[in-house]
């Protein structure tokens, strides 16, 4: 049974939360939030804009999206504190906690099979004479970005796997063609002669969603290479913001798909199962990656 103290002392613990909750949105205003250059602007803003009104919506402050020119634009607007939350791609997020920057991933992307990973490819013309990637030595190499996982720290790895430590001896010409769409362009319009791109299966991947979107023919070209298992990209937000306005950023997206599933299946075409909680440690597979990568290119600028 209540006492009368106890009776008395409860609007003020319930009153804390509220408190609290105005003390965030007092801090914060606007936030922004951010995204790594997987497709080209447009295809960028009309997955995401919705996504970000949303958040507006259920955060009751400002959320501007940012489509950042390059993936490392991301990793330096969260040193700074100018982002707030972003989107990432596995090598980016890792490059970003490698270079000190002070997040933490919370959610991960989910596959429409329920899978946590996706692949990195080499594409050629289905038509060309190209049919393993020694086929294509002296020939021009399209990769994505420095930070790309499945675009550039994935083939270069492999490619030293398969005895190819200097990409840019073996092939006439690395070209960074700066996302994944501009990537299969290069290819298509015969600036390049094979390319990286990600890939989770034969029903979804990025020049699926260019066929999609009628930028190519997902049958004009062939796969000669496919890499193991990488771990899905992470939304993460700055370890700094005060932990009730994570918990609601956290909340407020992993519930997404419940509350508006139509806006959901926006983004991934409809072509993925709802993001699931996750933490740094998942991407230690791909810090070491990454750091792989880095020794690689060391050792050949050295």
């Amino acid at each position: 049974m209540f006492s009368r103290r106890s009776l008395l002392a409860a609007p003020v613990l319930l009153a804390t939360p509220a408190l609290a909750q105005a003390s965030w949105k007092t801090r914060f205003p606007e936030l922004t939030f951010a995204i790594v250059p997987a497709e080209n602007a447009s295809g960028v803003t009309n997955r995401w804009q919705p996504f970000t009104e949303y958040l507006t919506r259920v955060l009751g402050v400002k959320v501007t999206l940012r489509v950042a020119n390059d993936y490392a634009a991301v990793i330096e607007g969260q040193r700074a504190g100018n982002i707030q939350v972003a989107s990432y791609g596995p090598a980016s997020f890792s490059r970003a906690l490698i270079t000190g920057v002070p997040i933490t991933a919370f959610c991960i992307e989910v596959n429409e099979d329920g899978t946590k990973g996706y692949h990195s490819v080499f594409y050629v013309k289905k038509d060309s004479p190209y049919h393993t990637v020694q086929d294509l030595r002296g020939k021009n190499l399209g990769l994505v970005d420095p930070n790309s996982t499945s675009g550039y720290n994935v083939p270069l790895y492999s490619l030293d796997k398969m005895g190819i430590p200097d990409a840019e001896k073996f092939f006439s010409h690395v070209v960074i063609t700066g996302s994944h769409e501009n990537a299969v362009i290069a290819l298509q319009n015969g600036q390049v002669d094979v390319c990286a791109n990600w890939w989770n299966d034969a029903n979804e991947s990025n020049l699926r969603r260019m066929e999609r979107k009628g930028m190519a023919k997902y049958d004009d070209f062939r796969i000669i290479f496919t890499s193991d298992l990488i771990v899905n990209s992470p939304m993460a937000y700055l370890n700094a913001l005060p932990e009730d306005m994570k918990t609601e950023i956290r909340t407020a997206i992993l519930d997404l798909p419940k509350h508006d599933r139509a806006l959901f299946d926006k983004i991934y075409d409809g072509k993925a199962r709802p993001w699931e909680p996750t933490n740094n440690d998942a991407y230690k597979p791909v810090i070491e990656l990454v750091q792989f990568v880095d020794r690689l290119q060391r050792r050949r600028a050295g």
